[in-house]
């Protein structure tokens, strides 16, 4: 599987408008006839001819042995040419990650067999592809001759920014170059049609394969170690080491690691976040402390895990049928418990958006039936909707519809909705799946050609005139009648109401950053991935996952807040959990101000926010590079500060925090007393004379468990 040269149409205007046809294109074989080598031009159509007659004669052999010498000698062949093909030198002024300065085919990778990885981070195939070359390299190093460099062609504008390519680096543990190619020029001068393409090259810069789509690893691994022997038979490979500099080892401590999705156990009233960079499943309480960490099939009350579905190995099966542990399934990316039928409410269909074969599929909790199917055992994991093709395609039947990478669901099994919502991420499109029928419908997003993945945008409207950029995740406001999405290249929180199907923006700026607003279009987030409704419908847990934060946003009051989370003495977790080293509090000058603010009732779990409203003298301004910031004290009470954030920066007067306070669950002491304490640089205009400046304002706390609602923020305000 591949994702074809329709991105065209879009990011890149100087490819041909014509796509390769996607069966031709899987197969690694574009099905049309092309030029003889003589031409050496760069592109892979060059290769074509010699590779598809090796791949013919591979068919026929029977041992590895036969195999290896077809090899061989097919580089034999392609090594003798009159001219090389020669992969194009990397364009000037192109960004890097994980070097320590810009790569050069001509000076740096002569005398090693190349890699190169054209993908783009939302392609589900070219996250199929990395195990294969994280296999790869742990059998060759660059001191043995190879060397794989990560060339980004980005689908989505999004997908084009540095920063969003570093968390992905990061998220899924590339270690090797990466290139930021966003104008995609390497992609173009090389006519790469498909995401993802691997071109290899030899010791000259002489292109040798290439190979489309994911699935090819055996011949991945036949073609890089019969290619490094020949060339260390010439004596032409190199030992020498690339410069290499992880961006990962700059990263800081976090108890979160890019979350991808969290649900509410309302019965235990926990939290249960998928801690995906720590590969995890962590289970906390409301105030944000973890209980432990765990993963599979969850049983909550007997902590117990076991597996329901898959057999560990990525699989391709696109029917299904088998008793779940013996069903190979592909990339599921998100889960929901319901029922299979809106009239016997109950709980027996675990719905599985399954990502790697574009499909909605289904497992069986008890003996029932799905629509449009006889009588189904107890455990059977099976297709339920989706061709498998990847497509914007709405059907009445729902074999025949077709979904592009569904990353979320919901389940609304109450009338008059008895259906799921489907975040289909590569359509940019929320679609509805029947519990009565079965029938894939068009909710917001995307456009009516169905082979337009293309169609994505940031637009709030109705139905088809609404733009979603790369949605991955959905939950349903039962209370509201209303579907909250989140729309994670846009960097927001969008509304859809079904009835309508009008779909707004609630929360974000579009700006992907980290910034706690007053209100929820004023606070922004980085590529939200999950989403769900607390108790009551009153508060939406986000999984914000570029910035690894679960976000609070409170739907009564508008008012949003990071949860804290933090580890007792007696949590149990599994993997990593790095705890950032103990900050020295910064010292006040004594002539700083101390002022006592009137006390506050708060109950255990509630959160406070103290808005910081300071006024510098007229004529200055805050000094640039200089520590400006706020922090929390709590003497005496110190059990207040466990799992909040305690400090942070201020880099605008005209733009100054909220600071988030939320009570612990359990609470020492009825009463206490929370200090914030600010430290301003600031000098003249001219920067003539500079001064520091300090003030502390203490809260006090009267803690009482009646609920006490959402208190409004306290201001602190004060002129220098």
């Amino acid at each position: 599987m591949c994702r074809c040269g329709t991105k065209a149409q879009e990011a890149l205007p100087l490819i041909p408008k014509e796509p390769i046809p996607r069966a031709a294109a899987a197969s690694g074989r574009s099905g049309e006839n092309m030029a003889a080598p003589g031409a050496r031009s760069c592109s892979l159509s060059g290769l074509l001819p010699a590779q598809t007659s090796l791949e013919y004669a591979l068919l026929d052999a029977v041992t590895q042995e036969e195999k290896n010498n077809l090899v061989y000698q097919y580089l034999q062949k392609v090594d003798g040419w009159e001219q090389d093909l020669l992969v194009p030198e990397f364009p000037e002024g192109l960004e890097w990650l994980n070097t320590e300065e810009p790569i050069s085919v001509y000076k740096n990778l002569c005398g090693k067999v190349i890699i190169l990885d054209f993908f783009t981070y939302c392609c589900i195939n070219c996250i199929h592809l990395l195990p294969d070359l994280h296999a790869l390299e742990d059998t060759y190093s660059d001191k043995d001759g190879l060397l794989i460099v990560g060339v980004h062609s980005a689908k989505f504008p999004n997908e084009k920014v540095l920063d969003n390519i570093k968390s992905a680096v990061l998220r899924y543990n590339i270690t090797h170059p990466v290139v930021n190619d966003a104008d995609a020029s390497l992609w173009q001068e090389l006519e790469v049609s498909c995401w993802p393409t691997l071109v290899i090259f030899g010791p000259r810069g002489n292109m040798l394969f290439s190979l489309i789509g994911e699935g090819h690893k055996d011949k991945l691994f036949l073609y890089t170690s019969i290619a490094l022997k020949y060339y260390k038979d010439r004596g032409q490979i190199r030992d020498n080491k690339i410069g290499i500099k992880l961006y990962k080892d700059s990263l800081p401590p976090s108890p979160l690691l890019f979350p991808g999705k969290v649900t509410v156990d309302h019965v235990s009233k926990r939290l249960v976040i998928a801690d995906t960079g720590h590969h995890r499943i962590l289970v906390i309480w409301k105030n944000g402390q973890i209980q432990y960490s765990i993963g599979g099939k969850i049983d909550l009350e007997a902590e117990m895990v076991s597996t329901v579905a898959g057999i560990g190995i990525q699989g391709s099966d696109k029917e299904g049928g088998a008793k779940g542990e013996q069903q190979p399934i592909s990339s599921p990316w998100d889960v929901v418990i319901g029922t299979s039928d809106s009239e016997v409410q109950r709980d027996d269909i675990l719905w599985i958006a399954m990502a790697g074969t574009h499909q909605i599929w289904a497992l069986l909790l008890d003996c029932g039936r799905l629509p449009k199917k006889s009588e189904l055992k107890k455990g059977t994991c099976l297709r339920f909707a989706g061709s498998g093709n990847e497509e914007n395609r709405n059907n009445a039947y729902p074999h025949k519809a077709g979904f592009a990478q569904p990353s979320g669901l919901s389940l609304a099994s109450e009338d008059p909705w008895s259906c799921l919502f489907v975040a289909d991420s590569e359509s940019s499109t929320v679609r509805t799946v029947s519990l009565k029928d079965g029938a894939v419908k068009h909710l917001v997003g995307g456009e009516r050609d169905p082979m337009n993945l293309f169609a994505f945008g940031d637009i709030d409207g109705v139905g088809i005139n609404a733009k979603l950029q790369h949605p991955l995740g959905v939950t349903w406001d039962k209370k509201r009648n209303l579907l909250y999405v989140a729309d994670s290249y846009n960097h927001k929180i969008k509304v859809v109401d079904p009835k309508t199907k009008n779909c707004t923006t609630l929360a974000g700026t579009g700006d992907a950053s980290n910034v706690i607003g007053s209100s929820f279009t004023e606070s922004t987030f980085n590529e939200p991935g999950g989403l769900c409704i607390g108790e009551n419908g009153q508060l939406l847990y986000v999984a914000d996952t570029n910035n690894h934060q679960i976000k609070v946003m409170d739907l009564e009051t508008k008012m949003i807040s990071v949860l804290p989370v933090f580890m007792s003495e007696n949590t149990i977790v599994d993997g990593p959990f790095l705890v950032e080293k103990q900050k020295t509090v910064p010292i006040l000058p004594k002539s700083a101000p101390a002022i006592r603010l009137p006390p506050v009732a708060a109950s255990p779990g509630q959160t406070l926010q103290f808005k910081l409203r300071l006024d510098l003298p007229s004529g200055t301004k805050l000094t640039e590079g200089a520590p400006s910031c706020w922090f929390l004290t709590a003497k005496d009470n110190e059990w207040l500060l466990q799992g909040q954030i305690p400090s942070g920066e201020i880099e605008s007067i005209s733009s100054q925090p909220t600071i988030q306070l939320q009570i612990p669950a359990d609470c020492l002491s009825p009463e206490a007393v929370i200090s914030v304490s600010v430290l301003l640089y600031y000098c003249s205009a001219d920067s003539s004379a500079c001064m520091m400046k300090g003030i502390s304002f203490s809260q006090p706390l009267q803690i009482t468990h009646a609920q006490q609602g959402c208190a409004a923020p306290v201001e602190l305000k004060y002129v220098f």
